[in-house]
């Protein structure tokens, strides 16, 4: 097993990270972070249970109450038929609920539909459980949403399951609700089991709502849902996340990969999940009304500033906007990368100080294109665009 990790791909988030770290007052557009503060009301439980001196061990699949709270959530707003609090299982975050639902799914060999561009991660967790993730490109004409076809054509004999994920990290695209009848028709004619990521669940602009798969007919059944409390309420750093699973046999599997990973997720951490819940939700849509002023800040700033070098519209969801290359924009002559979006990225960070991650590194089909975090402060954003002015007028 340590010999096969090797193999295991590295996203080149690290490497832009690494890059970030050497450069003197950086705007730090390449990580996936809010600047937001956490509500008050997480904030409250979070201390109330430091007090309380509720430091010890939980439930392996977690708190009873925060389960019961995840499922009416579930049950109300996302409209998955949730029976049994059992069903919600609390995991490390977004990336711990996938890594768990990978492990949990996947046989040796197995196949999975995977969309390209494809957060890097993900694929790794793919790799990790010894499947064969198969790209399926996400087709920007479409607004980055698959041609159903194609997606289609793509299933073998081999084909195990497919990955979801809406709104999308990096292109901000979303699937519509006649979209996601596409992919239960797909799931359901060739049996295959479907992760659905939904990290970015309440991040939607423009009057558009979020659609579950899992409240689809049926396909409750065969989907593990994937959502995470770091988007939604700007706590990145504490790490809690959960999955929604009814097979009683990938529940057993996720408790017994619960208890080998983290035996229980932080239980301060918990009770500030359960005093978000409880607590006012007005502060979701107030993140979200902001995000899009910053959204629409940045993409049409972008495209200014870089005389059109960088530019693409305003996703619908997610807060990264994934900027397309210009065909006649050259590579500095210093440059040493045959990727156009590394060479971008090296440039801007080179020369403007501004953090961003290629596209190439999230797959193939992201190639010329670049993503960018609009997520940070104001202050952060329009600094970033006043360098970036200042490397294309250079």
């Amino acid at each position: 097993m340590g010999a096969f990790l090797d193999t295991v791909p590295t996203s080149g988030i690290i490497r832009v990270r690494d890059l970030m770290y050497s450069v003197d007052k950086p705007f730090r557009l390449d990580q996936g972070d809010v600047s937001f503060d956490a509500p008050d009301s997480l904030k409250s439980a979070l201390k109330a249970a430091v007090d309380a001196n509720q430091t010890h061990y939980l439930q392996t699949a977690g708190l009873p109450r925060l389960q019961e709270l995840l499922t009416e959530k579930l049950r109300t707003k996302n409209l998955i038929p949730v029976v049994s609090p059992d069903e919600v299982m609390i995991t490390n975050g977004g990336v711990h609920a996938l890594y768990l639902a990978c492990q949990a799914l996947v046989e040796p060999g197995d196949e999975v539909l995977v969309p390209d561009p494809i957060w890097p991660q993900m694929f790794s967790a793919l790799v990790a459980a010894h499947a064969v993730p198969v790209r399926v490109p996400l087709r920007e004409r479409l607004g980055w949403r698959f041609d159903f076809d194609e997606l289609a054509s793509r299933v073998t004999s081999g084909t195990r399951g497919l990955y979801i994920n809406s709104p999308h990290n990096p292109t901000g695209g979303m699937l519509t609700q006649s979209d996601l009848a596409r992919v239960a028709d797909i799931a359901a004619s060739h049996n295959l089991w479907v992760i659905s990521d939904e990290a970015y669940e309440d991040v939607v602009f423009d009057g558009r709502k979020h659609l579950s798969l899992a409240s689809l007919p049926g396909m409750h059944d065969r989907t593990v849902s994937v959502f995470t409390f770091s988007k939604t309420y700007a706590i990145t750093g504490l790490r809690l996340g959960y999955l929604v699973a009814n097979d009683p046999k990938i529940q057993d599997r996720v408790r017994k990969l619960l208890g080998l990973t983290t035996n229980n997720v932080s239980s301060v951490v918990q009770f500030g999940g359960i005093g978000a819940l409880e607590g006012s939700q007005e502060v979701i849509a107030q993140f979200c009304v902001e995000l899009q002023s910053r959204r629409d800040l940045f993409c049409a700033g972008a495209a200014e500033v870089s005389n059109g070098a960088l530019s693409a519209p305003p996703p619908p969801g997610a807060f990264y906007a994934f900027l397309r290359i210009a065909d006649d924009w050259a590579a500095p002559l210093t440059s040493t990368s045959s990727s156009r979006s590394w060479a971008m990225v090296e440039h801007l960070i080179g020369r403007g100080r501004i953090g961003c991650v290629p596209g190439v590194d999230f797959g193939p089909a992201g190639e010329n294109h670049v993503r960018f975090c609009f997520a940070r402060s104001r202050a952060e954003l329009e600094g970033a665009l006043e360098s970036m002015r200042e490397v294309f007028r250079s």
